[in-house]
């Protein structure tokens, strides 16, 4: 198990490898939906930062309901700069988040759509649900002929309880 503070750090840089990624992606495929399910890339790439900011509220003592997790992009949402530009200011404010907060050990409880969690094992999920849809945006982009600008290593997945398939069957 890693500790929170190794978690916030593996989430970072799985951001920052989404915030260098998301915009490789040409603006025209935006629309196409991903495979095996009735999502578009443009959705996916805003959940990607959707999925952290969730974290930041609940962590702020808001409950996580399903609908918040799954919240789709605002109308305005059209570009991958766009999606970029959200997404480094939830990275920001994550950041922020981490500097600002006195208590590190996870062990408080945060309310969840599937029942009460420890913020550390919330934190965890948060990160390897990021993880996730980080390394399917790579194959996106490998399927769409772009070689993705450093993605994620097998050392970033380490030590995470990872999916052991990219995408759903």
């Amino acid at each position: 198990v890693l500790s929170p503070a190794q978690l916030v750090e593996r989430l970072e840089r799985f951001l920052d490898i989404a915030l260098r990624i998301i915009p490789q992606m040409p603006d025209g495929r935006l629309d196409t939906e991903v495979p095996n399910r009735p999502r578009s890339y443009r959705v996916l790439a805003h959940h990607m930062f959707r999925i952290p900011e969730t974290f930041l509220e609940v962590a702020g003592g808001d409950a996580l309901t399903y609908e918040k997790l799954t919240a789709r992009p605002p109308e305005d949402m059209h570009t991958t700069a766009d999606i970029a530009a959200y997404g480094a200011g939830v990275r920001q404010r994550l950041a922020q988040w981490w500097d600002a907060k006195s208590d590190r050990s996870g062990r408080e409880t945060v309310q969840t759509y599937y029942g009460p969690q420890l913020l550390h094992e919330y934190l965890e999920r948060t990160t390897w649900h990021v993880g996730q849809h980080t390394r399917q945006w790579v194959m996106l982009l490998g399927m769409n002929g772009v070689a993705p600008d450093g993605p994620p290593g097998e050392a970033d997945f380490a030590n995470l309880p990872m999916p052991t398939q990219v995408w759903d069957g």
